[in-house]
């Protein structure tokens, strides 16, 4: 995944990271959020 698709012009990130592992994005899967890296999961 290209660092444009995951940070704005800021320097923020734009998607949601774990608050499990703090340093990894959650994948969006439409219906849930998953960290591939702890397996934690939440509702979207």
């Amino acid at each position: 995944m290209a660092r444009y698709e995951l940070y704005d012009e800021e320097g923020s990130a734009i998607n949601e990271r774990c608050p499990e592992c703090e340093d990894t994005f959650l994948a969006d899967h439409g219906d849930r959020l998953h960290c591939g890296r702890c397996g934690f999961s939440k509702a979207a």
